[in-house]
């Protein structure tokens, strides 16, 4: 059911070989169904979280827990896992490693001894979901960078998970690439799956996600709602983050008698409109909705 807790961090540790700290006591819950952004500067920790609720790392001290029951670290545990759990890496090009879109993206399922037929419908229902339907013969070497993310994301969905991880998912990204991947996430949210993405853009996160959570030396500091994030400045600051532009903006614009205190946009788009509207009394500017929008603000 939406809303019930999916994933829990407590007190989670890790200390790589060399004796550094990748993650401190950092504890947070992810709900299912959610849109989830891990937001902190580079070296907080957002990768080696990423990592570990993959189960490609796995913690010094503390736990995680998957529909309250503890990760099982033998063998089968992890293959399980991480048929509920999918993650695609920034970089495109560690995740593929076949001569066609085809093969890559099927890799997963045949592992699960799927027969044939079972495995060309997983393949084609991820690629369509990605928007390349028409690419599976195309090799993966003729394909652009935002592409390859999306077939990073289709080789996840193959495996029909319930999460999905993204690590900085916009980076290498233009502009017109990051809309189509923001559609992409917008539809497998539509579809129930729970999103966490790792991103150290403040005002990326706030329009786009359920939930934040700060990251910080390797802990997190503070989970809240995204429309929580205007009343967040301390937290936000201590975690070395700004409060997004729209929210300074929209700050400025009351401070100066342009607009009423109420609501606070989550992008550009939503301040246009609020400027754009009658003047508070005549239409109830106070009660305009909080809406999102998926476009870059």
């Amino acid at each position: 059911m939406a809303g019930e807790l999916l994933l829990e961090v407590h007190a989670v540790g890790h200390v790589y070989a060399d004796g550094s700290h990748g993650l401190a006591d950092c504890s947070l819950a992810i709900r299912r169904g959610s849109r989830n952004a891990l937001l902190g500067a580079n070296g907080s920790g957002k990768t080696t979280l990423l990592l570990h609720l993959n189960g490609l790392l796995q913690p010094s001290t503390g736990c995680i827990r998957i529909d309250g029951r503890a990760l099982d670290y033998s063998r089968g545990g992890l293959a399980a896992l991480r048929r509920r759990v999918g993650l695609v890496f920034q970089n495109p090009d560690r995740q593929l490693f076949s001569a066609n879109v085809f093969e890559d993206v099927s890799f997963g399922p045949l592992n699960l001894g799927l027969d044939e037929a079972d495995v060309r419908e997983r393949v084609a229902q991820a690629l369509a979901a990605v928007g390349m339907g028409g690419q599976a013969e195309r090799p993966v070497h003729h394909l652009s960078f935002g592409q390859k993310k999306r077939v990073c994301i289709a080789g996840v969905l193959a495996m029909q998970p319930d999460l999905l991880l993204l690590d900085e998912p916009m980076a290498g990204l233009d502009p017109g690439m990051q809309a189509d991947l923001l559609r992409v996430l917008d539809d497998l949210s539509a579809r129930g799956i729970s999103i966490v993405l790792a991103t150290h853009d403040v005002d990326f996160a706030y329009r786009w996600a359920d939930d934040i959570h700060l990251l910080a030396a390797g802990r997190c500091t503070a989970s809240f709602a995204a429309a929580e994030l205007p009343q967040q400045a301390a937290a936000l600051h201590a975690a070395g983050q700004p409060l997004p532009a729209v929210v300074a903006l929209h700050r400025l614009l009351v401070a100066r008698g342009v607009l009423p205190a109420g609501p606070v946009p989550c992008g550009m788009p939503q301040l246009l409109a609020l400027l754009a509207a009658p003047p508070a009394g005549e239409e109830g500017m106070e009660d305009t909705p909080r809406v999102r929008q998926w476009s870059a603000a």
